[in-house]
């Protein structure tokens, strides 16, 4: 699975930009898919995996008011998340996973319901919602996966915006 992570940190590597990961299903999948590849830490930050909702809002800024609203498997938890984790480490992109990877559906959602988010410079918050089948692993794997393609699909879109910038909109 590392080509979708080194594929990500050579493009961040070529951008100047860091990124840090926010978790929860994923227990660090993320970021062990980041690190493993060589050279990561020229634009790998950290991560934090906020397995338990109380960390989500501790560690992450995830208000509190929110998680009691709706609880931890949710788009807007997945946004705040990766905002926050990008403010408390430092980095240009931060990104996020939370879901139910079972067995047991969790705060009234499906196993499977996972929610993936990134967000970047001049304001990109990009949430995606994936309903996942297969065991726990196949749930996370595919988190793991998930994540990384939606950073990649908004590096390149944030370069396509910068290059029509710098080419006067042609």
């Amino acid at each position: 699975m590392t080509s979708g992570a080194a594929r990500v940190l050579r493009r961040l590597r070529e951008r100047g930009e860091t990124v840090a990961v926010a978790e929860s299903l994923t227990g660090g999948l993320v970021a062990a898919e980041l690190t493993s590849v060589p050279g990561a830490s020229q634009s790998f930050r950290g991560s934090v995996t906020a397995y338990a909702t109380p960390l989500k809002r501790d560690l992450l800024g995830v208000e509190g008011a929110l998680l009691a609203e709706r609880g931890a498997v949710d788009p807007d938890v997945a946004l705040a998340m990766a905002a926050g984790v990008r403010r408390n480490l430092g980095a240009d992109w931060g990104v996020s996973t939370t879901g139910v990877a079972g067995p047991d559906a969790q705060d009234g959602k499906a196993v499977g319901t996972v929610y993936v988010a990134v967000s970047g410079p001049g304001g990109v918050e990009k949430v995606a919602e994936l309903r996942l089948n297969g065991g726990r692993a196949d749930i996370r794997e595919e988190s793991v996966r998930s994540v990384l393609e939606l950073l990649s699909g908004e590096l390149r879109e944030n370069a396509r915006a910068q290059d029509t910038e710098q080419n006067g909109g042609n």
